[in-house]
């Protein structure tokens, strides 16, 4: 049995700026998630991206933001149970108490849900299923593994058309196929896209994917056109993804589709059990980086209060207590 102040379920941003601020607030926190790795859904699926709408930076990379939480957090010690599950929870003289994959058991005062959309796979590419050589990929952790080759980029979204900018200049050529002419991405990011010449191709299907030992080429037919052949040494798949709230879903948490319900302190439903960014359903979410680490305090200032009674619910800005 393992004893801290605060579990963290999630170690993506919202997550990593939770640990940050719960030992700003005096808690002893661990953060667990089931990747190896810190940073959620960023470092698995965007690490090299740019991203725009996080307050303070311009623009900054997925891996370096994961980097800066990283080291914010630093100072005050988690414990990183990173490669491990949640699976199941009780309350113990009104305490929450997580038992989790491999039998390790941990006590707390509270609990934070920071698990993004729970456990994620990739959408499949069906033309792919019958290829088993390499270069079909549906995230790109470096995009150096790309450079110099004629990459093909299938789906309408913004994963989609982040990639197509970030591997612009990297690889040799890009090109997107999308099922449909109309699309899912930012209407800017889109126009940025178009701007460099990158080659769109709508309303088509990828019928196929040639090669044998690594990819040579795919195949695509277009409406009105036909068959097409495009180039491509690397495929990626950029269809989205399925969530899966795995065995929270089983601890009679109040949900929202897959998404957990909570009240204006972040709390669920039950006991000194919280939830906060893309987890966290109430009417009016905005679901960016930014509002899960307003959510993130919110909730570990109420969780303070449930903890120790007498503790204040505002403790004050760090520029005055660093």
């Amino acid at each position: 049995m393992t004893t801290v102040d605060l579990a963290i379920i999630g170690a993506g941003p919202t997550g990593l700026f939770a640990a940050y601020y719960a030992g700003f607030r005096g808690l002893a926190t661990a953060v667990l998630d089931t990747l190896p790795e810190a940073g959620g859904q960023i470092t698995a699926m965007y690490p090299e991206k740019q991203i725009f709408d996080v307050a303070g930076f311009p623009s900054i990379k997925g891996r370096d933001l994961v980097d800066n939480l990283l080291r914010q957090a630093a100072p005050f010690e988690p414990a990183y149970l990173l490669g491990h599950q949640a699976q199941r929870l009780e309350h113990r003289d009104g305490k929450p108490v997580l038992e989790l994959s491999g039998g390790l058991r941990l006590e707390t005062q509270a609990v934070l849900i920071t698990g993004g959309l729970g456990s994620f796979a990739p959408r499949p590419l069906p033309a792919a299923a019958d290829f088993h050589g390499a270069g079909i990929v549906y995230f790109v952790p470096e995009l150096a593994a790309h450079a110099g080759q004629d990459v093909v980029i299938v789906g309408g979204g913004d994963s989609a058309f982040d990639w197509a900018l970030a591997l612009h200049g990297v690889a040799r050529s890009t090109t997107i196929v999308h099922r449909r002419d109309k699309f899912r991405a930012h209407r800017g990011t889109v126009d940025r896209v178009k701007a460099l010449g990158t080659d769109i191709v709508v309303n088509a299907q990828v019928t196929a994917v040639h090669g044998t030992e690594r990819v040579t080429g795919v195949a695509v037919d277009v409406k009105d056109e036909g068959p097409r052949e495009l180039p491509a040494d690397a495929v990626v798949a950029a269809l989205g993804f399925t969530a899966d709230l795995g065995p929270l879903g089983e601890w009679g948490l109040e949900l929202d589709r897959r998404t957990i319900a909570v009240d204006p302190t972040m709390a669920t439903n039950l006991p000194r059990v919280y939830a906060a960014g893309d987890i966290a359903a109430y009417p009016g979410k905005v679901k960016l980086i930014a509002t899960g680490f307003g959510e993130a305090a919110t909730a570990v200032n109420n969780a303070a209060v449930a903890i120790d009674p007498g503790a204040h619910l505002f403790p004050g800005h760090s520029s005055e207590n660093p």
